[in-house]
């Protein structure tokens, strides 16, 4: 019998394997958020072997050991993905320049694959280290909070905000909307992008493989079922992206998440360790070009009829020479 994708993922995540035996000893499970001492042993050896890997793709103002911490919190719970994807997937990581702590990024799992996902803070991180903005704004925008929206009045005045620092997120309310802005290097402010509830639920259902897998195995652990107001957040991020300067990396790192979404490859779409070198290279090559833009025009060579290149009188050797 032919195996789906569905018994695959079923079989990878836990589900649809036979009940154990009534007499078979119960097996003492580790609380939730440990790691057993085989995997940590198992950590400990992934590591030793795809350490140099990891150090050689991580950017320098990224601390490998502050990298190391948050993968060896984090791989035992990963255990049921396999190691290529799982490989792949940290790598991906680290050729950004993100750390997989929860904070910047996440290696989350789908079905037995690990898959690199960057966290709204990610996309903040990166908008700052391009050098085309000056400040990033973005949140949610809850019940009780005071707000207008004034399409046709010139900024600040078309999108104001008054919120309740002493209430908590559930004194204020359900989530209605995120909200995302930028102000640039020359101090004007963009345009302000809203993604509502509905809209956000949209971009789900079109375009996040993750929530459909979760869907279908029953499982609805994906980022959307666990945190939809982080992703709507994120979503809010990401529809400003047409109305502000971006760089390549953020654009690809857009790309690599949403072939994560696709289940595909994301390395391919990561920055290479070579990358900033290849720019400056790249860079200097174009400042040769637009230098060699203002020499001197040389001068046209003069031919005879025959159609051979003219030598004067001295660089033919002059009369002297033609009686030789």
């Amino acid at each position: 019998m032919t195996e789906t994708l569905m018994d695959r993922v079923l079989a990878a995540t836990g589900g649809g394997r036979p009940a154990p035996e009534q007499n078979a000893a119960p097996q003492v499970e580790p609380p939730v958020g440990e790691a057993t001492p085989a995997q940590v042993d198992e950590v400990q050896e992934y590591l030793d072997k795809h350490g140099d890997k990891f150090r050689a793709s991580l950017p320098s103002h990224v601390p490998y050991e502050t990298f190391q911490a948050a993968v060896a919190a984090r791989l035992p719970r990963l255990a049921g993905c396999t190691p290529a994807s799982l490989r792949m997937a940290l790598l991906t990581c680290a050729r950004f320049g993100l750390v997989p702590d929860g904070y910047e990024a996440v290696i989350d799992v789908q079905g037995n694959k690990a898959v690199f996902i960057p966290t709204y803070k990610g996309y903040v991180r990166l908008m700052y280290r391009s050098g085309l903005v000056a400040s990033v704004h973005c949140g949610l925008v809850h019940e009780c909070d005071e707000w207008e929206v004034r399409p046709s009045a010139p900024a600040p005045d078309d999108f104001t905000l008054k919120t309740r620092p002493d209430l908590s997120d559930e004194e204020r309310g359900k989530a209605l909307f995120a909200y995302a802005f930028v102000v640039l290097k020359d101090g004007s402010r963009s345009q302000v992008v809203f993604v509502n509830r509905a809209k956000a639920g949209q971009l789900r259902d079109e375009w996040s493989y993750a929530y459909k897998l979760a869907e279908q195995s029953g499982r609805k652990d994906s980022f959307w079922h666990r945190d939809f107001d982080h992703m709507m957040l994120k979503s809010g991020l990401k529809a400003l992206f047409p109305w502000v300067p971006t760089s390549a990396e953020l654009v690809a790192l857009v790309e690599a998440e949403d072939a994560g979404e696709r289940g595909d490859v994301q390395i391919v779409h990561a920055p290479r360790p070579e990358a900033e070198a290849l720019a400056a290279e790249a860079e200097r090559a174009h400042r040769a070009a637009e230098g060699s833009q203002d020499a001197p025009a040389r001068p046209l060579v003069k031919r005879t009829a025959a159609g051979r290149r003219f030598l004067g009188k001295k660089q033919r050797g002059g009369r002297k020479n033609r009686e030789r």
